[in-house]
């Protein structure tokens, strides 16, 4: 009776334990949970996921995959459809993507936690994937990119080539020889230039003397091409006679006037750039003004001598009067 009692109690503790483990089992895949909101999402590549897979939402665990599926509309695609928790704020935004803790580590679903903005995602919505990049992936990129990088290095040696090339004639410039050339040549110049740098000093020193003498000569022969512009204006008025010859003379004596203002801004000009001969350039400014000057002084007292004429000793230009 004893040893019946015995098989009774150990039969009842195992199945006790039995049903504890299932129990156990079955709530650690979630089996138990009510009120999961299913959502869906599609990949190219499934990555080795299977119903039971965690779902994590920013790392945390949100959930479980339920199924993975050829999609019936698509069959280029694989059809993930997984619970997460109610409480979790899935987002119309949130990224779903395949993801390992580790190198060695099983894959699962990843959900991102989108944006504060965006509003939460309605169960059984459609949420945006990001397509799974695995070791296959990376090698054959690698390997994609084995016949270009061979390329840039062929390139990178014609390039390496060309620059010991100039290299090379750049040191055959500056060898000794033509150092030594380059050097003696910057002396001499340094040497020039200490000896005559008085001579450059006093010629820069005369011509701004030279330049501030004929400032004044300038203005003067301005003024009295003025004068001699106002006396003609006194002559018009005065002659009476209404002769056609004679206002075609002033007239033309007006234009030469014009030109001869226009002449002594180009004298100013020369002045300044032809120092070689700024002497008889001033003495026949002199000149110049004294003959300007003698005609207007013999226009006032004889406006008549615009129709008999005036005898006037020839001069030369930079001779004596």
């Amino acid at each position: 009776m004893d040893a019946k009692r015995e098989q009774v109690m150990v039969g009842l503790f195992v199945l006790a334990a039995t049903v504890l483990l299932l129990v156990t089992i079955f709530a650690l895949s979630g089996t138990f949970s009510k009120g999961a909101f299913l959502h869906h999402a599609y990949f190219k590549f499934a990555a080795g996921l299977q119903p039971g897979a965690v779902v994590r939402y920013g790392g945390m665990k949100a959930g479980r995959v339920e199924q993975v599926r050829v999609d019936p509309n698509d069959s280029t695609r694989i059809e993930l459809s997984f619970g997460v928790r109610p409480e979790i704020p899935v987002k119309e935004d949130s990224l779903a993507k395949i993801a390992s803790l580790g190198p060695l580590g099983d894959n699962y679903l990843e959900l991102g936690t989108g944006t504060p903005q965006s509003p939460l995602a309605a169960p059984g919505s459609t949420l945006k994937s990001a397509e799974y990049v695995g070791l296959d992936d990376v090698e054959a990129n690698l390997n994609n990119l084995g016949p270009t990088a061979q390329k840039v290095l062929q390139i990178l040696n014609q390039r390496l080539d060309e620059l010991q090339v100039t290299i090379t004639r750049v040191n055959d410039l500056l060898n000794d020889r033509n150092r030594s050339n380059m050097a003696a040549t910057l002396a001499d110049l340094r040497g020039t230039l200490e000896e005559n740098r008085q001579k450059l000093s006093n010629t820069m020193s005369n011509l701004e003397d030279v330049s501030a003498k004929a400032k004044p000569l300038l203005d003067d022969f301005k003024k009295t091409v003025q004068d001699a512009d106002t006396a003609l204006a006194h002559v018009d008025s005065t002659i009476s006679e209404n002769r056609e010859d004679l206002r075609k003379s002033v007239l033309e004596l007006r234009q030469t006037l014009s030109s001869a203002s226009v002449l002594v801004d180009q004298l100013n000009r020369v002045v300044i750039y032809n120092t070689d001969d700024i002497d008889a350039t001033l003495e026949n400014i002199r000149v110049s003004t004294d003959n300007v000057r003698e005609l207007t002084d013999t226009l006032k007292r004889r406006p008549s001598a615009l129709i008999r004429g005036i005898k006037v000793k020839e001069r030369k230009p930079g001779g004596q009067q």
